[in-house]
């Protein structure tokens, strides 16, 4: 009986087909894009250190992890996400820090067939819902919190001042979709670039509208920038951070202005104040256990938890994934993307996630705390 033999040219087209046995891989890849140079390093940065934490196989299979820094440019983004599509074969895709960078990196992976976690929120619309889920809770969630507060504490007109970009469009639309039928009204908006080094101009506006609170749509430490000059021109009324704030950089950053400041954050800034019974306790303790040993006390991040949870969510979804098809194949990323749909109540840091073909945020209420800063120290708010 005649054997059969592949010629080397044969061979080598065989091996390069991504869908072929020969073009399986013993390791998951996973390409991470993050910001950590620039003005958004204070979230990249954490994001970045908390893979320190995070599983180096799962399933029996190999983690490799490539890390790129985008610097918080979409067009660099999209380079490095391009990278990982043609370069490292990635299985799954995670970034950016910010929301312009992480719609790049979206687009990519979407047009590249890859699963995608987004670390920043950010729109999924028709042309990134197939692939990309969000680990930061949606806007929605936690601009809720923080207008129950507002309207508990009897605000009635709110000044807002947002990066010009589309993170402050999220939350200066949504604030008009809850707050507003909510009975609170707009007393002005203001907008700033997220490299300015000065915001006194919009601040001078927001003083002379004189508003019952302001809300600030901002992230990292340029988030303190509106907080700092709202306290030196001598606004007296309330002041909200979002979700993109929570950091001990903010504090650092704001300083004296930094106290009582009202901010939403995912329950991993305060896990010790849960329920025993709430299961985001035990993974935000494990994080900030971990994450305080290495980095210093009170060094604890709401991003840190974003690309911590993104491996959480792996861990149930990757032994699925790799009972039907092996690493390395457009096989195995479609069995990934079907997991993430089948696998529910995923516990993890900052929330717990159910991921729908609609939902690819996947969080509820669980996902949010309300905190304030008294004695240079985060507490819960009341």
């Amino acid at each position: 009986m005649k054997k059969a033999y592949l010629s080397a040219a044969a061979l080598a087209m065989v091996l390069a087909l991504p869908g072929s046995a020969f073009a399986q891989t013993s390791e998951i890849t996973v390409g991470i894009t993050v910001t950590t140079t620039g003005p958004a390093a204070a979230l990249g940065i954490p994001e970045r250190n908390a893979l320190d934490f995070v599983p180096k196989e799962i399933g029996g299979v190999p983690i490799k992890v490539i890390v790129l820094d985008d610097g918080g440019d979409p067009t660099t983004a999209t380079t490095n996400a391009r990278r990982f599509v043609t370069e490292s074969k990635a299985d799954i895709i995670m970034g950016s820090s910010t929301t312009p960078p992480t719609v790049a990196v979206s687009t990519v992976a979407n047009e590249a067939g890859i699963p995608h976690f987004g670390l920043a929120p950010f729109p999924i619309n028709d042309a990134r819902i197939k692939w990309s889920v969000a680990m930061p809770q949606p806007i929605p969630i936690m601009g809720k919190v923080l207008y129950e507060h507002m309207k508990a504490h009897g605000i009635k007109s709110v000044g807002y001042i947002g990066y010009s970009d589309s993170y402050g469009d999220l939350w200066f639309n949504d604030f008009k979709a809850q707050a507003i039928p909510m009975g609170m009204t707009l007393a002005t908006e203001e907008r700033f670039a997220r490299p300015d080094t000065s915001v006194a101009g919009q601040v001078l506006k927001l003083v002379a509208a004189n508003p019952d609170a302001v809300l600030v749509g901002a992230s990292g430490t340029a988030a303190a920038l509106p907080q700092t000059t709202l306290r030196e021109r001598g606004y007296k009324g309330l002041i909200y951070q979002t979700h993109g704030a929570a950091s001990m950089d903010f504090i650092r950053i704001a300083g004296a202005a930094a106290e009582g400041v009202i901010m939403s954050s995912g329950p991993v800034m305060s896990p010790e104040t849960q329920a025993d019974g709430a299961l985001t306790k035990k993974p935000g303790l494990a994080l900030n256990s971990a994450y305080e040993a290495k980095y210093g006390a009170n060094s604890r991040s709401q991003f840190a938890g974003h690309s911590y949870d993104a491996f959480e969510v792996l861990k149930r979804i990757v032994p699925v994934a790799l009972k039907t098809a092996k690493p390395g194949t457009p096989e195995f990323r479609e069995a990934l993307r079907l997991a993430l749909l089948s696998e529910k109540d995923i516990a993890a840091s900052q929330g717990v996630y159910n991921f729908t073909e609609k939902d690819r945020y996947g969080l509820d209420d669980r996902s949010r705390i309300i905190l304030t800063v008294k004695d240079g120290k985060y507490v819960p708010a009341k």
